[in-house]
């Protein structure tokens, strides 16, 4: 999980270097299709099996628009139109937006502590999202959160399903139907293909998203929602320190305030949630279930 949220805590600066070189949701399109493909190759390489039903597909097709067409076109746009610190804060909402979904679907309690800190957090994100604290820009990064969050949670009906191909699957279709966003609105790819731009697509197509996601899709089948988003607040951690150590960035008081709020309300749910230890890394597969019982500081 460390590596993950340092990987993704890179997006935010990356996605502002390539949009010199690239239209915005093209350059979505570009990384949901090379992420997809070189997972799709391992799969291939690897003969791991194909889903067998139309219901299976339809979940990975469902997964593909929510996780990545959504999730990517609203994420790009944010940065587009935010701060680097901002954004990274606001598209990384979900350990916040998660906790409710979680109680309600999975059962996963929620203490006095946890309700109270989802009331501050979200007057943090409020206090952020308002016209001083980044406007139209603000409520995109809020939907892609809102957008991971359904995905996530979205991941746990999958059981069954091999997890690299299912990786792959909802990859390329979600690059494809923006593909076909992007075309409707951007028109033809008009794109410089200098090497910054070539650098920024390989990690954000390669690592920020094939390996960081099927990572997170392991560790999403395996643990509890609420003990894995603990790490989840440090994404935007890492994006703040980037964007004011190489960008140079000063959050304005009202949104430095609106920050603060959130980070703590992060902390004040999730800090004190004993996680587990460093066990075996989880499976690549999504049938594969842990045979040794939950340790109890998942429950």
């Amino acid at each position: 999980m460390l590596w993950i949220t340092a990987a993704l805590g890179t997006c935010f600066l990356l996605i502002q270097w390539g949009l010199r070189d690239a239209p915005l949701l093209w350059f979505a399109t570009l990384r949901a299709l090379l992420g997809g493909s070189a997972l799709a190759l391992v799969a291939f390489w690897q003969g791991r099996p194909l889903p067998s039903s139309a219901m299976a597909w339809g979940k990975i097709a469902l997964l593909g628009l929510v996780n990545v067409s959504l999730a990517f076109a609203f994420m790009f746009a944010g940065v587009a139109g935010l701060s680097t610190g901002v954004a990274s804060v606001l598209a990384n909402a979900q350990p916040l937006l998660i906790l409710l979904p979680a109680w309600w679907l999975f059962r996963e309690r929620i203490t006095p502590r946890t309700g109270a800190a989802l009331l501050l957090g979200f007057a943090g994100l409020l206090m952020v999202a308002l016209p001083g604290g980044g406007g139209s820009g603000a409520l995109l990064s809020l939907a892609s959160a809102a957008s991971v969050t359904v995905g996530t949670l979205l991941v746990r009906t999958l059981g069954g399903l091999d997890v690299v191909v299912t990786s792959a699957a909802h990859f390329l279709i979600g690059g494809l139907v923006l593909a076909g966003l992007a075309f409707a609105v951007e028109g033809p790819p008009i794109i410089s293909w200098t090497p910054r731009f070539i650098l920024v697509l390989g990690f954000l197509g390669l690592v920020a998203t094939a390996a960081t996601t099927l990572a997170w899709f392991v560790e999403a089948q395996r643990s509890a929602l609420s003990s894995l988003t603990v790490w989840m607040f440090l994404i935007p951690v890492f994006g703040l320190v980037i964007g004011i150590v190489v960008l140079g960035e000063r959050p304005s008081p009202w949104t430095a305030a609106g920050i603060a709020l959130v980070m703590g309300a992060m902390w004040m749910a999730l800090a004190k949630q004993r996680v587990a230890g460093s066990g075996p890394p989880g499976v690549l597969c999504v049938a594969c279930q842990r045979e040794e019982a939950v340790p109890d500081e998942m429950q």
